[in-house]
């Protein structure tokens, strides 16, 4: 396994990031510790989920009922020792509305102290190694929020914070807050990035790396786009439905070219694209987020694909990205 620093801290974490949505709702509990085991197997330290994950659990879809559903999993897993929690740095999230009443959702101080709490009680631990903005609260000022992640962190509860789904100005005003507070910020952000998704590239990207800030892509395949989806499909092994499906027919070509090119290249196509994620510069970890185990293998391929410049460049011909707002736009 390869291990890099979270953004500018000094935290050692896996190039990979075990991503935990499908344990509860689509990956039994027994078969998600076993990808635990799996991941800790592979030298992978690091695991992200959210305190809203597991709503569907149970086939359960009233608000509030399930979520949290996929902590608890983990935390069953770490309860049962062997070093399990001193091995992994836990990365969770806060913001998903947890029930109907006010203050159950969102970043109010108010918030910030139930949920962190009630996460700490399903995850089994007494700190969180990462705790996440899930979004951007536009109703709270950031000198509450900080003042409330204040608080967590000299009671011990929190080490590091990071933000998801995160504008780079909205970066920029957290880590103005933060600094003027004399605190750390943010370390890490969480934004859908990959091939076909590469809009960050505009601002977050650039204020990320101006802050030392931490990228931890999600959604690296694109809901399995960039995964060989045509070759299953010409093979009956995988029908897309909904948006995918639509996104599929839209961008076809290039899924075709693409996947030429990583036949060229001698790879699978979803080891390509976390390869070329990995390639990039302020990408800490790609979060891959394994339904099975095969889907956790396949994953671990790409840390051993190397992408010269040629074949980024081909790349970049066929998924063409952004350059740095506002000279994309303006000149």
């Amino acid at each position: 396994m390869q291990f890099t620093q979270l953004g500018r801290s000094g935290l050692s974490v896996s190039r990979l990031c075990l991503g935990t949505m499908n344990f509860g709702p689509l990956t039994s509990e027994d078969d998600s510790h076993k990808i635990m085991e799996s991941a800790h197997g592979y030298g992978i330290n690091f695991f992200d989920t959210a305190n809203a994950y597991g709503l569907r659990s149970a086939g359960v879809s009233g608000l509030g009922e399930g979520r949290g559903y996929t902590e608890s999993i983990i935390g069953r897993w770490f309860a049962q020792g062997g070093g399990r929690r001193e091995r992994t740095v836990l990365a969770t999230k806060v913001y998903g509305a947890m029930g109907e009443w006010p203050n159950e959702g969102k970043l109010s101080a108010l918030n910030i102290r139930r949920a962190l709490d009630a996460s700490l009680s399903r995850l089994q631990t007494d700190y969180i190694d990462l705790y996440q903005f899930h979004h951007v609260d536009r109703d709270t000022p950031w000198d509450e929020i900080w003042q409330a992640i204040d608080v967590a962190v000299t009671a011990g509860k929190i080490l590091y914070v990071g933000s998801s789904n995160f504008a780079g100005w909205h970066i920029a005003q957290a880590q103005a807050a933060a600094a003027q507070r004399g605190t750390f910020g943010l370390v890490s952000e969480q934004p859908i990035y990959n091939l076909l998704t590469r809009e960050i590239e505009l601002e977050v990207l650039p204020a990320a790396q101006h802050y030392g800030v931490g990228l931890l892509p999600w959604s690296p395949l694109q809901s399995g786009l960039l995964g060989g989806v045509l070759r299953k499909e010409r093979e009956s092994r995988r029908r897309l439905e909904g948006r995918a499906a639509q996104t599929l027919e839209a961008r076809r070509p290039q899924i075709e070219a693409y996947e030429d090119f990583a036949a060229e290249l001698g790879h699978e196509p979803g080891d390509v694209a976390l390869a070329w994620l990995l390639h990039q510069p302020a990408v800490t970890a790609p979060i891959v987020g394994p339904r099975i185990q095969q889907h956790l293998d396949d994953a671990v391929r790409a840390l051993d694909v190397h992408l010269d410049e040629k074949a980024l460049a081909r790349l970049d011909e066929i998924f063409p990205g952004y350059r740095t707002a506002p000279e994309h736009f303006a000149w």
